[in-house]
């Protein structure tokens, strides 16, 4: 039973910036890693940025190595995606995401167990 709900999606202007939430129920927050991934239209769904159980460590995509940062909040159960600088090609549907093992540095692209079930992101050209 472990629910993950992104929230904050919205329209923004090219350069302009946005933070997206995510809330996790249904295990122990702070032993899992989590990440963010994101599928634009037609495209493969592909990773963005992930973060160590417990925090610390980060890993991004080249694409948003720079302009995205990954945190957490262990008290909220929460992860967060500050974006930066967006783009037009940062326009996708946002997932959440939590590894299926705990205590894992959130830096792969396979492991991931459970989804939420997106937020959309346009930028505007």
């Amino acid at each position: 039973q472990v629910q993950l709900v992104e929230s904050g999606g919205g329209l923004v202007q090219d350069g302009g910036s946005l933070r997206l939430s995510c809330v996790v129920s249904g295990r122990t927050f702070s032993r899992f890693a989590m990440g963010w991934f994101r599928q634009a239209p037609g495209k493969e769904r592909e990773f963005v940025a992930g973060i160590k159980w417990g925090g610390g460590r980060t890993t991004y995509a080249d694409s948003v190595q720079g302009r995205f940062s990954i945190s957490r909040d262990n008290t909220e159960n929460t992860v967060y995606l500050q974006m930066n600088s967006l783009k037009p090609e940062d326009t996708a549907v946002y997932y959440c995401a939590t590894e299926g093992q705990p205590f894992g540095l959130g830096n792969s692209r396979i492991g991931w167990a459970y989804w939420g079930q997106g937020t959309q992101v346009t930028v505007s050209s």
